[in-house]
């Protein structure tokens, strides 16, 4: 069993920047492949960045402009945000595989998830 607890939202202005913090337990951590995905009212649930064993992947709406990034000794996930949009408005999750698999992008691929944490960016 994996736990994700998410931190580090909060309100910020369009062109700011923000990093979000995922704090994993349970299984060997550093086998487990990451992401980052977020939800917007009335929108699905939808990717944004993920990270394996040296690799990384991203969302098109997001690419060059934020970085996901792993800490293994410590357990953690982050996601520094740049460059901010209203459209990025949204709540965060992170979310884990199961251990050995490669990247994915499909909600459906992730079996466990965190609780969230909201981004608001005014313009």
């Amino acid at each position: 069993q994996v736990q994700l607890v998410e931190s580090g939202g909060g309100l910020v202005q369009a062109g700011g920047s923000l990093r979000l913090s995922c704090a994993a337990s349970g299984r060997a951590f550093s086998w487990l492949p990451m992401a980052w995905f977020r939800q917007a009212p009335g929108k699905e649930r939808e990717f944004v960045a993920a990270v394996s064993t040296g690799s990384t992947y991203y969302a098109d709406s997001v690419k060059g402009r934020f970085t996901i990034s792993r800490d293994n000794a410590v357990n953690m996930v982050y996601l520094q945000m740049s460059s901010l949009k209203p459209e990025d408005t949204a709540v965060y999750y992170c979310a884990a595989r199961p251990p050995f698999r490669g990247i994915a992008t499909r909600t459906n691929d992730y079996d466990y998830w965190g609780q969230g944490t909201q981004v608001t960016v005014s313009s």
